[in-house]
């Protein structure tokens, strides 16, 4: 698997990503036959936090680690700041509870550092003490880089600058929902992580599962939106401006003699100052699908009818030059808003 670089650090990782918080519901067999498959086709970035399953998630990982999967040849990127109580999930970004967090996950994961430790979500405690935590998990060597996770354009830039300013740890990435239902990351967060140099890794790449086209005749028995614990995060997707775009998804997917989930993943992996979209199958043939499009790429006019179907051109594509007066760049379309990620 080819990889790329994450923004201006030397960190390599393999551009597809395998996110792991699906393992939280599927069977121990399951999670492993995926990390394996996954590294078997050279994918090299493993994706996790300490809220998936508790640290369930982590704790299988890292007995998978070393006996199965060579530690050195994956990159491990992990997340803290969501901690359970009284039984509800919070945000706590307090130096000490990161710090808390990044040392259970280094237990439970069997291994000295993680390559990535990311702040899960922007919290309440004061941005200097947060990003406090983040030089310190480095500076020990706990961390080799570290990134944010569902930030929005002014955080990042905040917490970006901030880092600069002080001369402390910089950022090396930011994680979030970007993909053909959730483009919002265009408007802000990719022109901030293009001008600050940092990686990006959308995450739902695929649209919560719907860019699948498996909803498209109803909710199928056994995925997600028929779960009670998970249908909240698909429904959103499942209305009739997505179903649009779903709908365009399988048309270039049946001329292309590709799946929809193929041209689903090749757009957002493709798309500009994407570092690696980060995927969750819940089973090999699924996992199997997704990486037999690795040598794909979707043609240029494919692209633009998908940029088109799912809220207009994407401004920070480069344009192409040639020759033929047939070829133009399509205008946006008046009156379409880009879904609303959650």
């Amino acid at each position: 698997m080819r990889t790329r670089a994450v923004g201006a650090t030397d960190l390599q990782v393999s551009r597809v990503g395998l996110g792991t918080m699906a393992w939280a519901q599927a069977p121990a067999s399951t999670a492993v036959a995926l990390l394996k498959r996954f590294w078997e086709a050279g994918g090299s970035l493993v994706d996790t936090a300490a809220a998936y399953g508790g640290g369930e998630v982590e704790d299988l990982l890292g007995r998978a680690l070393g006996s199965l999967v060579p530690r050195d040849e994956l990159v491990i990127a992990t997340k803290s700041g969501f901690v359970q109580r009284d039984g509800r999930r919070v945000v706590d970004t307090s130096a000490k509870t990161l710090l808390d967090d990044l040392a259970g996950s280094l237990r439970r994961l069997g291994t000295d550092h993680v390559d990535l430790w990311q702040v899960h979500a922007w919290g309440q405690a004061p941005l200097e003490e947060t990003l406090e935590a983040v030089d310190r998990a480095v500076a020990s060597g706990q961390a080799r880089y570290a990134g944010v996770s569902n930030y929005i354009g002014w955080q990042l830039a905040y917490a970006a600058t901030w880092q600069r300013a002080r001369g402390q740890t910089p950022l090396a990435s930011v994680q979030v929902e970007y993909s053909l239902l959730a483009r919002r990351a265009e408007i802000e967060l990719l022109p901030c992580c293009a001008a600050l140099g940092l990686g990006f890794f959308p995450w739902s790449s695929l649209g919560r599962g719907v860019l699948t086209g498996q909803y498209r005749e109803g909710v199928p028995a056994g995925s997600r939106a028929a779960s009670d614990a998970m249908a909240w995060f698909v429904e959103p997707y499942l209305d009739e401006s997505s179903r649009g775009v779903v709908e365009g998804v399988a048309r270039a997917a049946s001329g292309l003699g590709l799946t929809p989930a193929q041209v689903a993943l090749l757009w957002v992996r493709d798309a500009p100052g994407v570092t690696a979209p980060l995927v969750g199958p819940r089973t090999v043939e699924q996992l199997d699908e997704l990486l037999q499009a690795e040598a794909l790429d979707l043609p240029r006019e494919i692209v633009e009818a998908l940029d088109d179907v799912s809220g207009g051109p994407n401004a920070l594509r480069p344009p192409v030059v040639v020759n033929e007066p047939s070829v133009r760049t399509r205008p946006p379309r008046p009156g379409r808003q880009f879904p609303q990620s959650s």
